[in-house]
This record gives C-alpha cells, sequence and structure tokens, in this order.
C-alpha cells in the first residue's frame, strides 16, 4: 500500500548522515517532507535533493533553515561543541521567528555528576565531562523557548546491528584488541529503530518536553556487553575490566514522568533479541 505523505510537517534532520540521524530519516521520509544534512560529499547524498551538505564549523545553519522552511527541525548533529553552540543558538532564534518545534537529541551524560541513583526527566542536570557540560548548555538554550516548542530527549548508550558500537566490538575482536567493559556501571540502553519510532509518536502526536528514552529496566556494562560478544563474534574476546570507582555507578535515563505507550517502551532484553537475531 502507497504511503501518504503528510503534509501537515516541514522536518529537517541536521546529522541526517550520521549513524542515527540517517536512520531517522529513513523512518520519517516516507510519511513527511523530510530534508536532511550531511557533511562529507558522498554520491548518495548529492543526488538526493532533500539532502544539503552542511559542515558544523563552516556553514552558517541559518541558510539551510531558510531554504527549507521547516516546521520542525531535529538536531543529532556531531562535532566541535563551540560549533555546534553557535548553529543551537540561531536554531533557536529561527524556532522562536517562525514557530517551529526543535528535537534535540541530548544523552544520559547530562547526568554523568550523580553516581549514586539513576535519573529521571525532572531531576536537575549536572555533569563532569566535556560531553556532558555541552549537552546541559543546549538543553537549556532551547528549553527558554516556547514550552510546545522543544522536546529534548535523553538517551543512554544506543545499540543497533550494524551500530558504531558493535562494529568497533568486531574490529577489536578482529585484531586482537580487548573489548573495554566496565563492571561497576549500571545503564539502561536502546535500539535504534525503537528511538526512530518513539521519535516518530513524539512528531505525530506534537509531543513536548523532556523525554527519557531508554529501557526500563537496567543492566550491568560488563554482563550486557558480554552477551553481545557472545553473538557478534565466534572468536573468544579479550576483555579489559575499566574501574573507575569501587562502588556501583549509575548512568541510567529512566522514564517516569513522560511515559510513552507500552508498544514503544523498550526493556534491555528486548535489546539483546534484536541484536542476536
Amino acid at each position: 500500500m502507497k504511503k501518504t505523505i503528510n503534509n501537515k510537517h516541514r522536518i529537517l534532520v541536521l546529522g541526517a548522515s550520521g549513524y542515527l540521524g540517517n536512520a531517522l530519516y529513513k523512518e520519517l521520509g516516507p510519511y513527511f517532507k523530510t530534508f536532511g544534512t550531511y557533511r562529507t560529499p558522498k554520491k548518495e547524498f548529492e543526488k538526493n535533493r532533500q539532502f544539503f551538505q552542511y559542515n558544523v564549523e563552516e556553514d552558517d545553519v541559518y541558510e539551510i533553515l531558510e531554504a527549507c522552511k521547516p516546521s520542525i527541525i531535529i538536531s543529532a548533529l556531531r562535532g566541535d561543541f563551540h560549533a555546534q553552540t553557535i548553529a543551537h543558538q540561531h536554531i533557536s532564534e529561527y524556532a522562536l521567528e517562525f514557530g517551529s518545534k526543535v528535537i534535540f537529541l541530548s544523552s544520559a551524560n547530562a547526568f554523568d555528576a550523580y553516581s549514586k541513583f539513576p535519573s529521571y526527566e525532572l531531576d536537575k542536570t549536572l555533569s563532569h565531562s566535556i560531553y556532558g557540560h555541552f549537552k546541559i548548555k543546549i538543553e537549556n538554550l532551547l528549553l527558554r523557548l516556547p514550552k510546545k516548542q522543544v522536546a529534548v530527549l535523553r538517551l543512554p548508550m544506543v545499540f543497533g546491528v550494524n551500530c558504531p558500537r558493535i562494529l568497533e566490538m568486531k574490529m577489536r575482536i578482529s585484531e586482537n584488541e580487548a573489548v573495554e567493559i566496565f563492571p561497576n556501571l549500571i545503564m539502561n540502553v536502546t535500539l535504534d529503530k525503537k528511538v526512530t519510532q518513539q521519535i516518530h509518536y513524539i512528531v505525530n502526536r506534537n509531543k513536548y518536553g523532556v523525554f527519557h528514552l531508554g529501557s526500563t529496566d537496567l543492566v550491568h556494562h560488563d554482563e550486557f556487553v558480554k552477551q553481545i560478544l557472545n553473538f557478534v563474534s565466534e572468536k573468544k574476546a579479550k576483555l579489559k575490566h575499566v574501574y573507575t570507582t569501587n562502588d556501583d555507578r549509575y548512568l541510567a535515563v529512566l522514564p517516569k514522568f513522560n511515559k510513552l505507550p507500552k508498544h514503544l517502551q523498550i526493556t534491555s532484553d528486548f535489546v539483546l533479541e534484536e541484536l542476536c537475531k
């Protein structure tokens, strides 16, 4: 059956050539007028008239915004943090002027200064890492917009069949290098295709606010990675145990106040089942 394009929204995915950004573009493209940006020239992107080349360090995002006139801007950008901050300031100004909605892919690292408990949507952010600081800065910038115009999506570790993390594990095994595991790290996880479904729902239902898109349960990093390694390679992997603390440390973003419908929630077992098919 032919899918009907929903003309209500024009969506721009910033970072649509990246791993998660590209999965998002493919999820939303059949249903909405969807545009994307790519950084490095590639034939598949250059031929696609919905794609614009954009280098966050050199180009002004305003030009892309004016060309696409998006009603929804999804930021899955990567690159220099200072350049990204300027880009998000311009995105915020554009959204304020034209009423666009901004969906920002943030991270569990917005809470990496807290180690005793998992984090929920309304908890105060605090980070000791440069990456976490950067994510918090962008979150705070965007959350100043009218509340119905912004959705902040905090993600834990994202896995998928050919995700960068899995590919790196395979590469390390093939080169006889050790795979790092963190025995004291308690986290939650998610799956690339579940994240794209969740974002599709948020777009469709005009949801706004802060969302934690991680699994509803917690896992130890070392146990979870060992289970993945059993399936990704027949060759036994060398393991490097990394202890950042003597005690258990939480880095988990659990959904509590802004829960999505049951069919869009996910467990760590489901992630493993999908990876091990």
